[in-house]
């Protein structure tokens, strides 16, 4: 453990380090309220790559990855690491497609508001602000609890440092600011990732040193064929892969990707890059519990930090782990506004450009204030978290469907998502995780509940698709009408 007065020393000059980059790197380059909410095909590839790379690796990696290796072992984090990759790669295919409907667009809502109308618009645009406030609620919540853990400092002081100098600058420079900043954090992330990986090892006399206490006492955790990794496994990737479809940050990087080439690069590249950094996290999980050090699971990897480390190497994993809340935090902050603003700018169109930058920046300050104060509590939001990936399980599908069938309705679109929902929510477990119905088969809550979701709104969309194809009630899609009403928002006051 280390001093307290050192550990919130290292938090401000880390924030005030990206906050100066932030601001200063873009002050000269706002063009107005189009380079706030998109900076549209503005990034080549390497920033491209970087932004990606350092939006999706958060500071969950710290947490979850390791808290799943505790209990589900090596399998599950092979499923952890695939689930967050195939959103990832799904982007290289549907990201130019978006890119070629609305080459003026930028939001996921602004396509479901023109192509199903107010209702599924209504339905979607819950889900994915709900989805992106809970991840960063979760975020704050997680640097707080690492912080306390690493140098028993008072949850409200790290997630009030990072909040409030996060959002200075988010609110300044907005997704210009924020893929400076993620540029510099990339060249951070991975090298201070795999030098806490290896002063773990070395610290324990060696890989196999560490694995052996395991392999003894729960051999289980490095097991391939262990069913509940496997069960975890399969819920992780219908669960990961539904939620992440629905981050507004990963639609707006879709845009600012300077072409189509550039955009595949740089989603495959970070689907690429996921899954070793998921496997790297968790395996200190599994280690973790070799050393018989984990007594809240949920911080394993910096329950390990703390037993074997070097003083020098905790600083370091303190230093990782505000980096990657900050790379995350911004890009959910400015997600989130630019849905909202957006929206704002359709259904006000007398609003200037100038209005809309301060409202966009006043919804970005507003939005922190309450994850802070979930953060200070130490508010767990796990159950949130399942319940919005519940909801994104049952209407990914219906939302994608769209851009492909052109026969496919609102109506039918909303129908898919609610009946996936509902039978979804049948399996789902009550908040205390007790079930409340059996296990279905072989399958446990989670995975009975996200699967039947998926596959119930699957289903649902292929035969209403095929009905509508049979009965000709429907008129066809012109998806060129995309192109006609998705304009480019006022740069003017």
């Amino acid at each position: 453990m280390i001093d307290s007065q050192i550990a919130i020393i290292i938090t401000v000059i880390t924030a005030t380090f990206f906050l100066t980059t932030g601001v200063f790197g873009v002050r000269r380059r706002m063009k107005g309220i189009e380079d706030f909410l998109v900076a549209r095909n503005s990034a080549g590839v390497k920033v491209s790559t970087a932004t990606l790379v350092a939006s999706v690796i958060g500071a969950w990696v710290l947490l979850s990855p390791a808290e799943t290796g505790t209990w589900a072992g090596i399998v599950a984090l092979v499923g952890y690491g695939i689930g967050q990759a195939a959103p990832l790669i799904v982007f290289i295919c549907v990201g130019p497609r978006m890119r070629l409907m609305m080459p003026a667009g930028h939001s996921l809502t602004e396509y479901v508001w023109h192509r199903y109308g107010r209702v599924m618009y209504g339905f979607s645009l819950v889900v994915m602000i709900f989805y992106m406030f809970v991840f960063m609620s979760a975020e704050l919540t997680g640097i707080s609890q690492a912080v306390r853990l690493l140098s028993d400092t008072p949850l409200w002081l790290p997630a009030m440092i990072v909040g409030l100098l996060t959002v200075a600058y988010t609110a300044y420079g907005g997704i210009r600011a924020s893929i400076f900043t993620d540029t510099i954090q990339f060249g951070f992330i991975l090298p201070l990732l795999l030098i806490s990986f290896i002063a773990a090892v070395v610290s324990m006399g060696g890989f196999g040193s560490a694995l052996a206490p395991v392999r003894q006492e729960d051999p289980q955790l490095l097991s391939f064929t262990h069913s509940p990794g496997i069960e975890f496994g399969l819920t992780l990737v219908i669960a990961v892969f539904a939620a992440n479809m629905f981050h507004q940050g990963f639609w707006q990087r879709v845009y600012t990707a300077k072409n189509d080439r550039t955009l595949r690069i740089g989603f495959g590249v970070a689907g690429a890059v996921v899954i070793p950094v998921i496997l790297l996290a968790g395996v200190m999980g599994i280690m973790a519990v070799g050393q018989d050090v984990v007594k809240d699971p949920s911080v394993a990897l910096f329950s390990l930090v703390n037993a074997v480390m070097p003083t020098w190497a905790v600083l370091g994993v303190l230093i990782l782990a505000l980096v990657l809340v900050m790379s995350s935090l911004d890009t959910l902050l400015n997600g989130i506004t630019s849905i909202i603003t957006t929206d704002l700018a359709r259904f006000k169109p007398d609003l200037g450009g100038v209005k809309l930058m301060q409202s966009s920046r006043l919804i970005t300050i507003m939005l922190i204030v309450p994850a802070i104060f979930i953060a200070s509590r130490g508010w767990s939001v796990l159950y949130l978290f399942l319940i919005a990936d519940l909801v994104c399980s049952a209407a990914v599908f219906p939302v994608l469907w769209g851009f492909y069938s052109s026969r496919f309705t609102g109506n039918a679109a909303l129908a898919s998502s609610l009946s996936g929902l509902v039978v979804g929510a049948l399996f789902f477990p009550k908040s205390d995780f007790s079930p409340w119905l059996p296990d279905i088969f072989w399958a446990g809550k989670f995975l009975a509940s996200f699967g039947f979701a998926l596959g119930i709104s699957v289903a649902s969309c292929l035969v209403l698709t095929t009905a509508l194809r049979i009965l000709k009630r429907e008129s066809v899609f012109d998806y060129l009408q995309l192109r006609e009403r998705v304009s480019l928002i006022d740069g003017s006051d």
